[in-house]
């Protein structure tokens, strides 16, 4: 799949899937095209950075950064908790995002801190133009698996990604990703150690087994365990 929105000389290959479902509800609908505009995150030139601060009205403390957020909740739970952080979430689905945007124009419009950003677009494309050391803490949750082995080169965490992971996350800051697919959990794993720039901080199974107190629990996470999958919760240090 080719992103015919960039140079036909270059097409971009995309790693996600769909971005539409079913339509919108009229309210949804008109709140999405009412807020979006405001929540969006626009990319610079090619090779350009993109300072984060930009993106906010006032300074924010740090940035945090949520690949692939799903519906919003775990993104809009931490952003509730942490008003001093300024929030960067990636997500093509629109579903998704439009249920991120209806939270957070109430929160806002009920006098809740404006903290969230969003890209509806592909996530390598914000991960290369944010500056090093940016970024405070990372999080790529319950990717798609993308099982088919020809499909593979589609998964969001590889060699790539998380190369600009440890570029973009500080020194002694953190990267969270977690998967309840086992053959997803020994891809995550083979890639992760690969990274000599991150440091996997478990030393028992409940390190990996437990999702931390800090760490709200997502929609998929928590359909994924009513089903009897078994979530792996991977927290990397940036060395």
């Amino acid at each position: 799949m080719t992103d015919e929105s960039d140079d036909a000389a270059a097409p971009r290959r995309l790693i996600f899937g769909r971005r539409r479902g079913r339509k919108l509800s009229p309210t949804r609908e008109s709140t999405f095209g009412d807020w979006l505009p405001r929540l969006s995150i626009t990319l610079p030139a090619p090779g350009v950075t993109l300072d984060p601060a930009s993106l906010f009205a006032k300074p924010m403390k740090a940035y945090w950064v949520e690949v692939g957020f799903g519906d919003g909740g775990h993104l809009f739970a931490l952003a509730a908790q942490h008003p001093e952080i300024g929030f960067l979430g990636v997500e093509p689905y629109e579903h998704g995002v439009a249920k991120l945007v209806m939270r957070v124009a109430e929160k806002v419009e009920a006098g809740g801190a404006d903290n969230i950003r969003i890209l509806t677009d592909d996530a390598r494309l914000l991960l290369k133009a944010l500056p090093d050391a940016s970024v405070q803490r990372g999080f790529t949750l319950f990717p798609d698996p993308w099982p088919k082995k020809r499909h593979q080169w589609r998964r969001i965490v590889n060699t790539d990604t998380l190369a600009d992971w440890a570029r973009l996350i500080a020194p002694d800051d953190e990267l969270r990703v977690a998967t309840d697919v086992p053959d997803y959990q020994r891809w995550m794993l083979r890639h992760i150690l690969a990274e000599p720039r991150f440091d996997w901080q478990a030393e028992t199974s409940a390190d990996w087994l437990q999702r931390p107190a800090d760490w709200p629990p997502s929609k998929y996470e928590q359909k994924a365990i009513a089903a009897g999958r078994t979530p792996h919760y991977y927290r990397l240090r940036r060395i």
